[in-house]
């Protein structure tokens, strides 16, 4: 079964538009399923991330890990969060 991964991001945020770039290029759609959540659509969610975006968040086990960060530390973070 996939992986979901949820990214917090909101429209017109180039810095969710990097991280994305990020998460494309070392993770494979074979294993995990993206969902882009924008935080615009709730006022919990521009409270709780309205100044971390973009983040990423495993859907199972509610580990976050917030920008900046690269492909390294995604690899990092990965690994700890899923082994």
């Amino acid at each position: 079964m996939k992986e979901v991964l949820c990214i917090y991001s909101t429209s017109a945020c180039h810095l969710c538009d990097l991280a994305l770039q990020v998460i494309d290029a070392v993770l494979s759609p074979d294993y995990f399923d993206k969902v882009i959540v924008d935080i615009a659509d709730s006022d919990a969610l521009v409270e709780q991330y309205g100044v971390r975006i973009p983040v990423l968040k495993i859907q199972r086990t509610g580990d976050e890990l917030g920008w900046p960060f690269n492909e390294h530390e995604l690899m990092e973070f990965m690994n700890k969060a899923l082994f």
